[in-house]
């Protein structure tokens, strides 16, 4: 009991580090471009996790059953490095025009894209999954379309970066169950998005080495604490914990964006966009429930990964 309380408190803090992230992205885009940013707090996120392998080198793919495979590893952390550059570059791009709270819950409806692309790979869903989507349609209308039926581009383009998070999280599950190592793929895959989106900032933009110094505490917050740090309390709290329940406390990351964004950044909510985010936050919840047959506890199953990389 201990040990699962233990694991609980580890992934809350995973969840609170996660969802204050996007306070540090929001406020690094005051400073520096998308690319330049991702690429730098991403390739320290990478770093951070050099040493974290030799910790955990032994910690088990998602089955359990299959032995390690660094071959596996790497190429997935490879795949795995390059939907993940362009799920935060669209992320990024788009929390330039949006709020730090309305991207961490847009961000959250991978959970519900999970599902539905996994049907497309021939695996039947429950019904209540389209009552989810259904329900995460009406949140995201709720918080982002305004009065006159207009939307910010910084939501869109939040929720392709949502679908892109699904797809990623699929690829992850796939690795994983080829027997992956779970800290050499991320570390593998933080190293090839780093390495993309480097490319990409030195044609697209053009860095500037102060600015670069003066976004120093936002690129360091989301380098280490979500990346490196995140990651690794992830690993250790669901040591402790059911993937199951883990998965339903690590999605209270966009709860804690929309605290971190009203705290920090003073943002507020209106009445219909706090509609949205509880829409998609039962959404997100309803769509890890499981409701077996008559007479039997209900039971939490994620339809997902578990978390994210």
């Amino acid at each position: 009991m201990l040990k699962q309380l233990k694991g609980s408190i580890i992934l809350l803090i995973t969840a609170i580090v996660w969802g204050s992230s996007f306070v540090a992205q929001s406020e690094g885009m005051k400073l520096i471009e998308p690319f330049t940013y991702n690429s730098i707090r991403t390739l320290i996120g990478g770093i951070v996790l050099v040493p974290v392998i030799f910790c955990f080198r032994k910690f088990p793919g998602k089955s359990g059953k299959k032995p390690l495979d660094w071959r596996v590893s790497i190429l997935g952390g490879i795949c795995c490095g390059v939907v993940l550059s362009v799920a935060s570059s669209f992320q990024q791009f788009g929390i330039v025009t949006t709020t730090a709270g309305k991207s961490g819950f847009i961000t959250a409806m991978y959970v519900i894209f999970v599902p539905v692309l996994a049907l497309f790979l021939g695996k039947r869903q429950r019904p209540i999954i389209w009552l989810c989507v259904f329900m995460a349609i009406a949140g995201f209308y709720f918080l982002s379309f305004d009065n006159d039926f207009s939307i910010v581009t910084g939501d869109w383009l939040t929720l392709i970066c949502a679908v892109f998070f699904a797809v990623h999280i699929l690829f992850i599950d796939h690795f994983l169950e080829k027997g992956a190592d779970g800290t050499v793929m991320a570390c593998t895959q933080f190293f090839t998005a780093g390495l993309i989106m480097l490319v990409l900032m030195f044609i697209f933009e053009k860095p500037d080495i102060s600015a670069i110094f003066e976004a120093k505490y936002t690129i360091l917050y989301a380098g280490v604490l979500s990346c490196g740090v995140g990651y690794t309390l992830q690993i250790i709290g669901q040591r402790y914990t059911a993937p199951t329940v883990a998965t339903l406390i690590m999605s209270l990351e966009s709860v804690f964006s929309v605290l971190s964004g009203w705290i920090v950044l003073g943002e507020s909510l209106e009445l219909r966009e706090a509609l949205g985010c509880c829409l998609v936050f039962a959404a997100v919840i309803l769509a890890q429930v499981r409701f077996p047959a008559k007479n039997k506890k209900i039971q939490i199953e994620s339809e997902s990964n578990g978390g994210k990389i």
